[in-house]
């Protein structure tokens, strides 16, 4: 260049290519004097105006690039990318736009990998770094030679369409793939900067026109034709025209100061040679700025592209799912055909939940059982090991699970409930009744009545009718009867006449208003309560001690577990651990623990339809939620929740939950009854009967001269009646011996 401009009268560069070539070539003509314009060097540094005061650009920068980029994203939901770039002033300066960008328009670059340009290889292994990633979009900004390389390693890798969308910065040819690879370069678009007539936008076609006329003039068998020439070739014409008319422009207002309208000073030699007249005030330009996407290959083969999502899609990927058999989230069935050959089939919420997400989301299921000594904090691990790629089962959403796994959306609503063996009726209590009140209350209530009693008796006994004509002792019982009478609230066998009396008789209203109350609610929450012999009522009474610690029986290693030892025992582990749910049944029945608090669900369907002689107690406590386990940052995590709210949305996990948790094979195993058995009340109908006893007794003793003389005229008509029958006796057998004598009929005899 600097051979040329000694030589020649050189006023204006059109080019470079390449921006790391620009920023050389800009800052030497700015000393020269003389203005670069470039059709192709798009580095956003190249758009500094005091670094580079003389350069200018028809091709805009890669920051406008990467804001078309930001605008087709959100065209189409994607949300983030990777970016591939070369590591160097073209890459990096290309992926630092985008990541500008990107932030500006609130998208995410998930992750950058760099191309080394030097051993012409990824810095990295791309199928993992791909395959692993959030995103399926990836950006490649790379000159044309190191894309090429790059998608043949993504090829090679199988990390193309349709699983990702590439998009590329530069044109490449595809007569260096293998043709076996064009379908799955079907996802590959090619954005890059277009010409207005893209859109339609008016150009100067005329001299356009000229210009291929002359290309074909002189150069027939380069020229492609008007269809398809580069658009970079554009952006050269549009560079020299540019460069022509701003000549044109400075020729005209010089036109009155010398003949001579391109001036330089200096010598020959380039370094000391500058243009007189220049005077460069340039930018960035800012209008009629296109870009377009298309497809990398040819559309020749008929097949339309839909738009790309940008997550992780599971369509085709072998999935390999662990299960936990837990009834009736997972139960195993073991099936064995005439020719006796064992089948095991799977079934349940866990199951169905499976073959809906299956069939969503189009993934290869490869179901393994986990064995069935595994507990719930290991079958978790194995996700965070390798051995499972996720686990759906009953597993708890926790915060300590969380520091080594993921969980998905919620699947199922959980939280945890007691469990207890069915006990019978409680052993009769005789007196139960009696218990509302204390001893020393019922000692207190009739002492009162006695006292009152014996005051109505000293006011009343000269005054009343009633009482006069009696003995000191009767007059003291009628009086303590009366007031026994009126605090009950029954009535009385003789009226108050004194103002003493009527004053104490409504004391006596106002004691047994309030105690007959008292002792009625307190009796029927008595007999209530007592219908049962359940020693708890709920999960307060357990942090009360009310049930040993090592009759507690809780799941080892679950999150039942964790929640004993934060809110129960402050991480004492004094339960009685188990490993399995059959276990806690098993250890409930045969009498080894009092109570457990496993998971809700679980328990409704075991009472419900298993074990018809156990029962929950209490109200539900500590909410929680199931969800699918999933490894760390896992890839196709957005698109598995995706597809559980949608399930949640339609209603399925509720059409999921009444299957198999609504049905009820006992006839009750969880309710209580609210009717009072015979045993409850059985000592107040003894206590009735006792009274009644007591009462003929009385009666009787009152009724003995009486019952005496009635005994008396009973034994002595016992006795004529026998001394008559035998006279009758007599009679009838000398009449019959008289009628055989003398031949008398029956009627004579009669």
């Amino acid at each position: 260049m600097c051979h040329a401009i000694s030589i020649s009268i050189v006023v204006g560069v059109v080019g470079p290519w390449l921006s790391r070539e620009a920023e050389v070539i800009a800052p030497f003509d700015e000393k020269l004097g003389i203005p670069i314009i470039s059709y192709s060097a798009t580095s956003p540094d190249l758009s500094d105006e005091n670094a580079y005061p003389n350069f200018y650009r028809t091709v805009a920068s890669d920051f406008v690039a990467a804001v078309a980029l930001a605008k087709l994203f959100i065209r189409y939901n994607w949300t983030s990318c990777t970016i591939i770039y070369q590591n160097g002033a073209f890459g990096t300066g290309g992926a630092n736009a985008i990541i500008k960008a990107f932030n500006n328009s609130g998208l995410t670059v998930s992750q950058m990998i760099a191309f080394d340009i030097t051993i012409l290889s990824i810095d990295g292994d791309l199928k993992s770094l791909l395959i692993n990633a959030a995103t399926r979009m990836v950006i490649v900004w790379a000159e044309s030679l190191y894309t090429s390389l790059i998608l043949q390693e993504a090829l090679d890798s199988n990390v193309v369409g349709p699983q990702f969308t590439w998009m590329i910065s530069n044109t490449i040819s595809l007569n260096s793939f293998n043709q076996t690879f064009y379908e799955n370069l079907i996802g590959t678009f090619l954005i890059e900067p277009s010409v207005g007539s893209v859109v339609n936008a008016l150009i100067n076609t005329t001299l356009l026109d000229i210009a291929y006329s002359i290309w074909q003039q002189y150069e027939l068998e380069s020229f492609p034709g008007s269809m398809d020439v580069e658009n970079y070739a554009l952006f050269a014409f549009d560079a020299t025209w540019t460069l022509i008319q701003s000549l044109q422009q400075l020729c005209a207002s010089k036109i009155n100061i010398s003949s001579s309208r391109l001036s330089f000073i200096g010598s020959s030699y380039c370094f000391d040679r500058h243009f007189i007249n220049s005077n460069d005030n340039v930018t960035d330009r800012i209008t009629g700025l296109y870009y377009s996407a298309k497809n990398a290959q040819s559309s020749s083969n008929g097949k339309t592209l839909t738009p790309s999502s940008d997550r992780a899609l599971l369509e085709g990927i072998n999935l390999r799912i662990g299960i936990i058999e837990s009834i009736p989230f997972t139960m195993v069935e073991k099936d064995i055909d005439p020719s006796g050959q064992t089948t095991i089939k799977y079934s349940g919420y866990i199951i169905d939940l499976i073959e809906l997400l299956q069939n969503k989301m189009k993934f290869i299921p490869i179901i393994e059982l986990a064995p069935s000594n595994i507990t719930y904090n290991e079958f978790v691990r194995r996700v965070s090991t390798g051995v499972y790629d996720i686990a759906i089962g009953d597993v708890t959403i926790t915060s300590a699970r969380s520091e080594y796994i993921e969980f998905s959306t919620a699947i199922f609503d959980n939280s945890l409930r007691i469990i207890m063996r069915t006990t019978s009726n409680v052993k009769p209590d005789l007196f139960s009744f009696l218990k509302s009140f204390s001893r020393n209350l019922w000692l207190l209530f009739f002492g009162t009545i006695t006292y009152a009693g014996i005051l109505i008796c000293i006011v009343e006994r000269k005054d009343n009718e009633v009482l006069e004509n009696r003995s000191i002792l009767n007059q003291i019982v009628m009086s303590i009867w009366y007031s026994f009478g009126n605090v009950v609230g029954f009535g009385v066998d003789f009226e108050i006449t004194t103002a003493a009396g009527r004053l104490l008789t409504a004391s006596l209203y106002i004691l047994g208003l309030i105690l007959v109350a008292s002792y009625t609610a307190n009796l029927a929450a008595d007999l209530t309560i007592a219908k049962s012999n359940n020693i708890i009522s709920g999960i307060d009474d357990i942090k009360n001690g009310k049930i040993p610690s090592n009759r507690i029986g809780i799941l080892a290693n679950s999150a039942e577990e964790d929640y004993y030892l934060t809110q129960i025992s402050n991480g004492v582990r004094n339960f009685y651990p188990l490993k399995t749910y059959d276990e806690i049944y098993r250890s409930l029945l045969e009498g080894i623990i009092d109570t457990s608090i496993p998971d809700n669900g679980i328990l409704e369907y075991a009472t419900n339809n298993i074990y018809c002689n156990l029962t929950l107690i209490g109200n539900d406590f500590d909410k929680s939620s199931y969800g699918i386990v999933m490894p760390q940052h896992w890839s196709y995590a957005q698109d598995l929740d995706m597809y559980i709210l949608q399930l949640k949305e339609g209603g399925d996990l509720e059409n999921l939950r009444q299957k198999w948790f609504e049905m009820q094979l006992c006839l009750d195993s969880s309710g209580t009854s609210t009717d009072i058995g015979i045993e409850a009340a059985s000592g107040l109908f003894l206590v009735f009967g006792v009274i009644s006893i007591l009462s003929l007794l009385l009666f009787a003793w009152k009724k003995r001269q009486n019952i005496k003389n009635c005994l008396c005229q009973l034994i002595y008509r016992k006795q004529s009646s026998a001394e008559t029958k035998d006279s009758m006796n007599r009679r009838s057998s000398k009449a019959f011996e008289h009628s055989q004598n003398h031949q008398i009929t029956l009627p004579d005899i009669v």
